[in-house]
């Protein structure tokens, strides 16, 4: 088998464990349709390479167990109890829903684009040689609210550079969520080793840019007629903090 199909095959057993994960390695070879000796050699490299580890006789991916994913910080402000927690493959949906319905003004195009890419590939985090990306949730009574996500292109002169979105569903605003989300997401960051943080929001989306810079975030740049929503061209506000 060519590198190019060995990296494709790789890329099918890191996705199924990331999904279904922890699971037996009789599970995911019959899943995945391999013969034992080619699935033991791809499984010794993804371990190889940091990307799997067995727990147990389990396997799982290693970057969603960089976090203790029951470890969750509740808060009570203003009307409402929330948690404030790594997100788990189980929030996938509710997650993606929580997205879709706080970009539904079409106000956040960074953040409708990772909505997409997660209901294509099915799975929250991202660990591989292209890019790399987390999730935090806020939850009220088990129930997903908002979030933070964080996206790391993998290359060397980006390392230290990270695309942050953060939103909050609309009948919970104004109870400090966001603030806390954005808080963790870039404590998370800053832990990593990452020092700027940024992301591009249209100009129409007042309230977001007041936000950040409320936080400390600063206006780089501004890309004229950069969107067209609703068939009016809109500004990109570029922003960024260094932390």
């Amino acid at each position: 088998m060519n590198e190019t199909l060995d990296h494709k095959s790789r890329e099918a057993i890191y996705e199924y464990v990331d999904e279904f994960g922890p699971v037996d390695h009789e599970q995911v070879q019959d899943e995945l349709g391999f013969d034992q000796g080619a699935f033991g050699n791809h499984v010794t490299i993804l371990k190889r390479d940091g990307r799997l580890k067995e727990t147990n006789g389990k396997l799982e991916t290693t970057f969603e167990g960089d976090f203790d994913s029951d470890t969750a910080t509740t808060f009570s402000e203003g009307d409402v109890s929330f948690s404030i927690r790594p997100a788990r493959q189980p929030d996938h949906s509710g997650l993606v829903e929580v997205i879709r319905e706080t970009v539904a003004d079409g106000r956040d195009v960074v953040a409708e684009n990772i909505a997409d890419i997660l209901d294509n590939e099915r799975v929250l985090f991202r660990h591989d040689d292209v890019q790399s990306r987390v999730f935090f949730v806020a939850t009220v009574d088990g129930d997903v609210v908002g979030w933070t996500n964080l996206t790391h292109p993998e290359l060397e002169k980006l390392e230290h550079t990270a695309e942050l979105t953060v939103g909050v569903l609309p009948e919970y605003r104004r109870n400090g969520i966001g603030s806390h989300l954005l808080q963790r997401g870039l404590e998370w960051a800053s832990e990593e080793g990452y020092e700027r943080i940024y992301n591009s929001i249209p100009s129409t989306n007042e309230k977001a840019v007041e936000f950040l810079k409320d936080h400390g975030w600063e206006i780089e740049a501004t890309r004229e007629d950069h969107y067209r929503i609703d068939g009016e061209y809109v500004d990109e506000v570029m922003m960024a903090v260094w932390i």
